[in-house]
């Protein structure tokens, strides 16, 4: 999901109160009905298409603890327990605040630090529906670079298993790394059909009005459309915070600017952005004991004619750790790597301070990155860095985790200190806008 916002869960660390351990039911016992205890604001329909128990079979302990994942990965539940009494089997859960009027950041390449304002509902009309507004200026161009944010997402569509994410985005914001003004629009839509349990089809439909970001010709304006299709092969465990499985993405994108010039001298052609993007997304993830052995890569790979202000930067919380970003690392393809270990040190412990209802945990984390930047034919060694990482994650609810790492590239020679918000894997394939 496309937000971040800050919750007090860091503080709780120290004073937040773990709720009971879960009560089973035995195993093999046959489920006569199914209830649910502490649904104050969630519909029933949301949790029964996660539940894999059934009334009128035998209760499984294996199936409840998929199922318990399934419904944390919704991050609407701080806790999820169940029992039986007879033959009924109740679930109990705990729901996390659903309001959050709250500080609002992230971090990017180009602008650092980002801090503002956000209101978001986690669970608008009890439908699993997320809605947020945000207002972000950058930390070092203080009410200069400003950014204003409308999102909203489900999973669900009408009961159907149509995945969507919606996006309102304006940006006033100077681009000190691509040396243009981003003065823009961005409209975006996001679709995910769930066609099989582990296949999904893709979508995607794009608008962006960038007013001054033209290089080649003079226009006061560009208009860009994209559309695209892929397809998602998902076994992993869960969403949020994966412990176990892999997922593999391929996505084929158009870009094209609406309002391309034709230039006539000796033969006439016209000018503005037009390209293809071909994007392999690759995860897979498996655990031993307490430690989660994640491997990932992000292959982006843009014939035809890319304009800087769409290039990609190298440098960052959310590229690669072994730099910050800068002018001198950009390029029209782009791939990165990387191989990270984790330990849980605490795993995820429901809380709750003053009646706000919330989970924590605490990972401690080491990797390597790669990246591979360059603008046509093959990359080389000359287009490679590579670096080492290590630091600390807290898993929250609403931005997934906070992320305190610190980089080391041999070519760089000193530390580079970072701090960044949800999956590393999520924000590489958003964090041009």
């Amino acid at each position: 999901m496309k937000r971040v916002f800050f919750t007090c869960a860091v503080t709780a660390l120290f004073s937040g109160t773990a709720f009971a351990d879960v009560a089973a039911c035995p195993e093999g016992s046959v489920i006569s009905s199914i209830s649910y205890e502490g649904l104050e604001h969630t519909k029933a329909r949301v949790v029964e298409r996660e539940l894999l128990n059934k009334a009128g079979e035998p209760f499984s302990a294996e199936k409840f603890d998929l199922e318990k994942r399934r419904l944390q990965d919704l991050d609407l539940f701080t806790d999820v327990s169940v029992d039986c009494n007879g033959g009924n089997l109740k679930y109990s859960f705990v729901e996390i605040f659903r309001w959050i009027p709250a500080p609002a950041g992230k971090t990017t390449e180009r602008d650092g630090l980002m801090i503002g304002l956000a209101l978001a509902n986690l669970n608008v009309l009890g439908e699993d529906i997320r809605a947020e507004v945000q207002y972000r200026t950058s930390s070092e161009r203080f009410l200069d670079n400003n950014e204003y944010a409308f999102y909203a997402s489900s999973p669900y569509l009408f009961g159907l298993p149509l995945g969507w994410n919606f996006e309102f985005l304006r940006t006033d914001s100077y681009d000190d790394i691509r040396d243009y003004q981003d003065d823009s629009w961005l409209i975006d839509l996001d679709l995910d059909y769930q066609l099989l349990p582990h296949l999904s089809i893709l979508g995607t439909v794009a608008y962006r009005e960038l007013e001054k970001a033209v290089f080649t010709f003079d226009e006061d304006s560009a208009e860009l459309w994209e559309y695209g299709l892929g397809f998602a092969f998902d076994f992993r465990d869960t969403k949020i915070d994966t412990r176990k499985g892999v997922y593999y993405e391929y996505m084929l994108t158009h870009v094209k600017q609406l309002d391309r010039i034709a230039i006539c001298g000796g033969s006439c052609y016209t000018e503005g952005e037009d390209y293809w993007e071909l994007l392999n997304d690759a995860r897979a993830y498996y655990p031993v004991g307490r430690f989660v052995t994640g491997a990932t890569a992000l292959v982006r790979y843009r014939p035809g004619e890319v304009y800087r202000f769409d290039y990609f930067s190298h440098g960052g919380v959310n590229s690669y750790r072994g730099r910050y970003g800068d002018s001198k690392r950009l390029g029209v393809h782009e791939a990165l790597l990387n191989l990270e270990e984790r330990f849980i040190l605490l795993d995820r412990q429901p809380a709750s301070i003053a009646g706000v209802n919330f989970f924590y945990g605490v990972q401690l984390v080491a990797g390597l990155d790669g990246s591979l930047i360059w603008n046509s034919g093959r990359p080389g060694w000359d287009d490679y860095e590579g670096a080492v990482y290590g630091g600390i994650h807290l898993v929250v609810p609403a931005v997934d985790r906070l992320r305190f790492e610190v980089g080391y590239s041999p070519d760089r020679g000193e530390p580079k200190y970072f701090f960044g918000m949800i999956e590393k894997v999520s924000t590489s394939r958003w964090r041009g806008r």
